[in-house]
């Protein structure tokens, strides 16, 4: 099935609230226009859902067909999300207060992961005092750069380093 990562990084983000259940249905539609879907009847049922609760059982059933055991980590699908924030802060579709908002339901969604402490903390702060954007748009730079990278979780572990993180400690401003 080609392009299912694309298809897993719009249920997580279907999943936790931010993404758009039409990104899935294009995806279904795309690989039907493509003669992609190998008679999977759920593509094609997916491609013509509507709303939240009609793609998002759908969309799991294809992932779990195709992924099985080896589905990606909700970490991984957070980074590439990241990349994808980053992309629309620097276009001026987001801003600190909306990424504020996204981070703060993302980082304990995710268990707390320490990649993520810095950036979350920044951005907090960042939020409310200007003095502390510049470190905020440092960390996310790292954390996003690293994640376009990584092509898994264990390869964005093996290169993040959290003394780099520490060097963009919003509390040394």
């Amino acid at each position: 099935m080609e392009q299912l990562t694309e298809l897993d990084i719009a249920v997580f983000q279907l999943r936790m609230g931010f993404g758009d259940a039409d990104r899935c249905v294009d995806w279904a539609v795309e690989r039907l226009r493509r003669d992609e879907e190998g008679d999977d009847l759920e593509v094609v049922l997916l491609a013509s859902a509507r709303g939240r609760d009609e793609v998002l059982p759908l969309a799991e059933v294809i992932i779990e067909r195709y992924r099985g055991e080896q589905r990606l980590a909700d970490q991984f699908l957070a980074g590439k999300y990241i990349v994808e924030l980053r992309a629309a802060y620097l276009a001026g579709r987001e801003s600190v207060s909306s990424l504020d908002a996204i981070f703060t339901r993302l980082y304990p969604a995710l268990d707390y992961p320490d990649w993520l402490v810095m950036l979350s903390r920044n951005c907090e702060y960042a939020a409310d005092v200007p003095d502390f954007e510049q470190p905020f748009e440092d960390e996310f730079r790292y954390i996003a750069s690293l994640w376009a990278q990584a092509d898994s979780l264990a390869a964005f572990e093996r290169a993040y380093s959290r003394e780099t993180s520490n060097q963009h400690d919003a509390t040394g401003v």
